[in-house]
């Protein structure tokens, strides 16, 4: 393994080795950390790269404090909305402000979900429903973060109080959460010697359980802790939970003696390890927010004012604490460390759209957790953008069934070129393999047109062939053609010089 991850910090090839091979989390850790910071970064970022993880990077905003008014959450949370931001959850929030006001906690998840359009990300959700915490803790000021590592716990000792009576009266509602949410967060800082800041590690299976009965996406939070032994374990018991994507934590809890190697190659490591291809930061100083972004993570849970999501990503010690807005300064920093390029950097509601019309073009029955080939399918968003009105809303022309049925009376035949080579091309050739004679593939990244090929040739019948990124030879070699994406002004100029072929936007 410590061979072929060098290897893969320049050869993409290598890294697609990686991902076809059974891989030991103690030796990907091991590997991981004998390279240096830069090598880190370079490696990270090759397995960001499709369809190695997932190229998104993207904002996760906590609108909610126990002390917000409600109607200022709920403009937290339009805000969120209109730029196309994960909405993050604290349910123990959302239910102390709906006490504020008469209203049972559920009710006030309800009234999100019906003016918000994008994924609902919960989190501090336990085994009765919403966690309950008492005022020393839901109006912490952040003093942990403020100071500085090392983590010793909390410096005023109050970690992690719970009031349970309360929480057991929300029991009855606790299924109706997690049919409102998307995904769900557990917390995995137990097992890495932090047992008095967060839930057992049983509660969090038990959660996950929950999650997965509704088909929901699970986040695991873990540490940095001491950058070796303690990622070791938080990845090991993810994995054996089955959790989607990986959120690490920096901050006071990166105990390592070089902070930002060690943050460099938690993010590499969890790249290469995460299932569902995400790899998200819910607690970062500056310097570890860029250069985890350099080194591949997709997003940073960030916050609006009173949220603690506020301060905990993007400041430094000495400066973050209670009160600060972090949405603005992440972005910031994100359009600082991350050049655009097929999509903007953060993504917004478009690219979210574009990518719920990819899902519900595939088939939710095809996609993630599903796999063709050597991978999964699309990443965890495929399986969480389903369960929002954004999904809902988005309309496509055809699904790859209508491919199909339009197979079956004839109307695709013969040799099919598919332009685009990403993951809603697999699902297209898997459904019609058998039905044609042979696919070619094309697509203006050479490396996506190559490995898209070499894994549908591991799977179907018919033959594959790349279409060396040139769509005019792909289309004069083929009988019928299909514009894969679902991206509607790429869609549109294919289709443009192409006008039979077959569109799904």
């Amino acid at each position: 393994m410590h061979d072929i991850i060098r290897e893969a910090i320049n050869d993409p090839e290598a890294a697609w080795e990686i991902i076809k091979m059974d891989r030991n989390v103690t030796e990907v850790v091991d590997a991981v950390s004998d390279l240096s910071r830069e090598d880190k970064i370079k490696l990270g970022a090759t397995f960001k790269r499709f369809p190695l993880g997932c190229d998104l990077t993207e904002l996760i905003v906590g609108t909610c404090a126990s002390d917000l008014e409600r109607m200022d959450l709920l403009g937290n949370c339009m805000v969120s909305d209109a730029i196309g931001a994960t909405i993050h959850v604290c349910a123990y929030a959302f239910a102390d402000i709906a006490e504020n006001y008469g209203m049972r906690p559920v009710e006030l998840m309800r009234d999100v979900r019906e003016i918000t359009e994008v994924p609902l990300d919960l989190d501090h959700f336990g085994r009765y429903g919403p966690m309950r915490f008492p005022a020393s803790i839901t109006g912490c000021g952040g003093q942990c973060y403020l100071e500085g590592p090392p983590f010793e716990g909390c410096p005023r000792e109050r970690i992690h109080s719970r009031l349970i009576d309360r929480e057991k009266e929300g029991l009855p509602d606790r299924e109706e959460w997690v049919e409102l949410a998307s995904s769900v967060a557990v917390n995995l800082t137990p097992v890495q010697g932090a047992d008095t800041h967060a839930a057992p590690l049983s509660e969090a299976e038990e959660v996950l359980e929950i999650a997965r009965k509704h088909g929901k996406g699970v986040e695991a939070i873990m540490f940095v802790g001491d950058g070796y032994d303690d990622l070791i374990s938080g990845f090991e018991a993810g994995l054996e939970m089955g959790v989607d994507v990986f959120v690490i934590e920096g901050g006071p809890f990166n105990l390592a003696g070089n902070r930002l190697d060690a943050f460099a190659g938690a993010v590499a490591a969890a790249r290469i390890l995460t299932p569902g291809k995400i790899v998200a930061t819910n607690g970062a100083y500056e310097d570890e927010c860029r250069i985890g972004l350099r080194a591949g993570l997709n997003a940073i849970i960030t916050g609006f004012p009173k949220n603690h999501h506020g301060y905990m990503c993007g400041y430094s010690p000495g400066t973050a604490r209670r009160g600060r807005f972090g949405l603005p300064r992440v972005m910031k920093i994100m359009r600082d460390e991350v050049p655009a390029g097929l999509t903007p950097v953060p993504v917004q509601k478009p690219q979210l759209e574009a990518l719920a019309a990819a899902v519900k073009a595939s088939g939710t029955e095809n996609v993630y957790p599903e796999r063709i080939g050597y991978t999964y399918v699309g990443d965890a968003h495929w399986a969480c953008l389903p369960s929002t009105p954004l999904y809902e809303k988005v309309l496509v022309k055809r699904d790859v069934n209508g491919l199909v049925e339009m197979a079956e009376a004839g109307e695709i035949s013969g040799t099919v070129a598919i332009f685009g080579a990403r993951f809603v091309s697999w699902v297209i050739a898997k459904k019609l393999d058998g039905m044609v004679d042979e696919f070619i593939l094309v697509d203006r990244d050479p490396w996506v047109e190559s490995v898209t090929v070499d894994n549908l040739s591991s799977e179907l019948k018919s033959g594959v062939h790349g279409g060396r990124s040139d769509d005019r030879r792909a289309y004069e070699l083929a009988d019928s053609s299909v514009i894969s994406t679902t991206i509607p002004q790429i869609s549109a100029g294919i289709s443009e010089k192409f006008t039979d072929a077959i569109t799904l936007v």
